[in-house]
């Protein structure tokens, strides 16, 4: 495969931007088998948005000849206060669960748990990191975690921008991978160490986002209506999209699932009474985007279609969950 093949292939939807190409072709001219890391916090059950969405993506990095760390961040999910802010159960569903299910979805990688690598040394770059960096450039990322600058934040919430620009030194990381919500932490690590980042769209909640910020749209577990779990049952994603933000002739969650998902791979195929057009197969986004703008097709067909083919996606994944009985136990 060629260099250009790969740049390709780490293009591919969902990607949205690559900081910067040229370094990435820089990259892959000089190292065969480049280092790449996306980190997850650890908080409740995997949606598609964290599961899916990445093994998708990771699949291509894979092709591309990519070596992935998946890095569990135990101790930013602490600061964070996910689960409760109960470090020991943190890394008890890193370990037991996270793992295990990002496995189970076919993702071929290193796992690191943060906590197992952190010593001085580690330390001590956050401590640089923080030396170098303002207050108010730390308290613009802390969007990373979800938060905004006036909400009553604990101080630890300064260091973790810190932390995850750390992380990426530390490991000795090469390419940088997140969604676009954590775009403004890689753009502080850039300024120590030119480290390629990769960053994919966001997989919207399924009840839009109208005037809502893109990472505040995004799907959340907080919000288990809003969003499709790796375990769901066919019943439930059914159920979940059905009643999904579709409006007609607009854009909406629906359609990005078929983008992010599903048209990526596989051509999607709607079926419906020859009276209402009769079955269409759409082999690309464009051509599915354009014909739902036009009313071509009902929300309701498009919504059967992609909740038919997530069912398909999940339910190799499904088995595997069941066969090796793996549990969310938060």
């Amino acid at each position: 495969m060629d260099i250009e093949e790969k740049i390709a292939l780490v293009k591919k939807t969902p990607t949205e931007e690559v900081i910067t190409e040229e370094e990435l072709r820089a990259l892959f001219e000089n190292y065969a088998h480049p280092r790449h890391y996306i980190g997850f916090e650890i908080s409740g059950k995997m949606h598609i948005g964290t599961g899916l969405c990445t093994a998708l993506k990771l699949k291509d990095f894979k092709k591309a000849g990519i070596k992935t760390t998946i890095f569990l961040a135990d101790y930013h999910s602490y600061v964070n206060e996910k689960l409760g802010g109960d470090l020991e159960k943190i890394r008890r569903v890193a370990k037991n669960y996270f793992k295990k299910m990002f496995e189970a979805l076919g993702i071929e990688a290193e796992y690191i748990l943060a906590s197992e690598i952190y010593d001085n040394d580690y330390w001590k770059e956050v401590l640089k990191i923080c030396k170098e960096t303002t207050v108010k450039r730390m308290l613009r990322c802390i969007r990373i975690m979800g938060r905004k600058e006036g909400e009553n934040n604990p101080a630890s919430t300064i260091i973790y921008p810190a932390m995850q620009a750390a992380d990426i030194f530390f490991m000795d990381i090469q390419i940088a991978h997140a969604g676009m919500d954590q775009r403004k932490v890689h753009m502080l690590a850039r300024e120590f160490k030119k480290v390629v980042a990769v960053h994919h769209s966001l997989l919207p909640s399924l009840q839009g986002w109208e005037r809502m910020d893109p990472a505040e749209a995004k799907m959340s577990k907080s919000k288990p209506h809003t969003a499709i779990f790796i375990e769901d049952s066919p019943e439930e994603i059914k159920s979940k999209i059905r009643r999904a933000f579709c409006p007609p002739k607009e854009e909406n969650p629906v359609l990005k699932y078929a983008q992010y998902l599903i048209l990526r791979d596989r051509p999607l195929k709607i079926e419906r009474e020859e009276k209402y057009g009769g079955d269409a197969e759409f082999e690309d986004y464009q051509s599915l985007h354009a014909a739902y703008l036009k009313g071509e097709i009902h929300p309701l067909d498009l919504k059967n279609a992609v909740a038919n083919e997530l069912i398909k996606m999940l339910r190799p994944v499904q088995e595997r969950i069941k066969k090796e009985g793996i549990t969310f136990e938060g």
